[in-house]
């Protein structure tokens, strides 16, 4: 069998197919290490079965397959800073970030055009919700409104007390019966 080399694993998952292929070595059964390293019999079989047909290199995470991002990390933890400075430094009427707005400065500072759709994504991934303005209308006093929330509504809210020796409806007793199960039977 192949020597084992030291390699560093770069995840827990690379960790535990290289671990797996230490106890093989070790002369463990495939049943033992997939019940020491809780994964299925399947699971080390295919390991084993790659490590054997390519070496131990096999075991290594692979590259996720897909479009490489447009994107760099520098980029990414850049544009929380860039967005911070307000919709207004970018020549926007008004503080409000929209998708649209956000992909125009990602294209103007990077060079990147998005889909205003993806720009959501990314905005969650830099740290940022979608907030929704509240609708209210322009003509809307605010005093007034106070005013009639904390001296208008409470008097209106107040009731008389209840009638005295008359008790809610439903605290009532009713009846025995209801019609017509409770009919006299004739006999």
């Amino acid at each position: 069998m192949e020597t084992t080399q030291k390699h560093e694993p770069a995840t827990w998952r690379e960790g535990r197919r290289f671990r797996a292929w230490e106890l093989g070595q070790q002369g463990w059964r495939q049943c033992r290490i997939a019940e020491a390293l809780g994964v299925t019999e399947g699971a080390v079989s295919q390991w084993f079965k790659r490590a054997r047909a390519g070496g131990q290199v096999e075991l290594a995470d692979r590259p996720r397959p897909g479009r490489e991002p447009r994107l760099t990390a520098e980029q990414h933890a850049r544009m929380p800073e860039l967005l911070r400075r307000g919709a207004a430094a970018w020549g926007f009427v008004g503080e409000r970030w929209t998708r649209e707005r956000v992909a125009k400065v990602v294209r103007a500072e990077f060079g990147v055009k998005y889909h205003p759709a993806h720009i959501s994504r990314l905005l969650r991934r830099w740290g940022f919700s979608l907030q929704k303005p509240v609708r209210r209308a322009r003509q809307r006093d605010e005093a007034a409104i106070r005013a009639w929330r904390h001296q208008r509504y409470p008097a209106l809210e107040k009731r008389g007390p209840d009638k005295p020796g008359r008790a809610p409806s439903w605290t009532r007793r009713g009846s025995n019966c209801s019609p017509p199960s409770c009919a006299p039977m004739p006999q």
